[in-house]
């Protein structure tokens, strides 16, 4: 069902090679009763699901650090970022799809996660909303050496950090992810990790 102040839609496909881009047209009603065409392009790529994972006994974190071309383009000098073992949930609902994240991403393999929230990153121009967990993991939960999957071009380096050393990280701006952030400041804020 459409709200009533949004009329007449009309989506142009701009692109459509790793996920839509569209280009879409509407007449938005603003909170004077004015109606306005609006133009604007929407990103498309599906939702996804992200995961912190944490060692309640040794106080760590893994995290996990990857190229990502947007970051370049945007002043990032060698494009790599540290983040939070994340992926599309493709066909798979978002716990499904976190837990095989886990073990493509980090090489732990986990039977629980626990469900911290929903968002949506880029609200103004992407449809994704990512579906955030932590998980706590143990050395006998490695059951691979990780690194993410060569049929998805992937080449991920997998790190493990004191909590309190990944917290600094954030006000360094060597973490400046915003899922990362979120995900580790909600482990401060629960005191799951002192």
């Amino acid at each position: 069902m459409m709200p009533e102040n949004i009329k007449n839609i009309k989506k142009i496909v701009l692109s459509d090679n790793w996920a839509t881009l569209h280009k879409v047209t509407f007449d938005y009603q603003d909170s004077k009763g004015n109606w306005e065409p609006q133009v604007r392009e929407v990103y498309d790529r599906g939702n996804g699901a992200a995961v912190l994972l944490y060692n309640k006994e040794s106080g760590t974190v893994i995290l996990t650090e990857q190229f990502r071309i947007p970051t370049y383009f945007n002043g990032n000098p060698d494009g790599m970022l540290i983040e939070v073992c994340a992926g599309l949930l493709d066909h798979y609902d978002p716990e499904t799809a976190i837990k095989k994240e886990i073990e493509e991403e980090t090489g732990y393999h986990l039977s629980e996660v626990e469900k911290v929230m929903d968002l949506y990153m880029s609200p103004g121009s992407v449809t994704e909303t990512v579906h955030l967990f932590i998980a706590n993991y143990t050395a006998k939960d490695k059951v691979s050496k990780g690194g993410g999957l060569a049929a998805e071009q992937e080449d991920i380096v997998v790190h493990e950090y004191a909590f309190a050393k990944a917290y600094t990280m954030i006000q360094t701006g060597e973490i400046k992810d915003a899922k990362t952030v979120i995900l580790l400041q909600y482990l401060k804020l629960q005191g799951i990790l002192s």
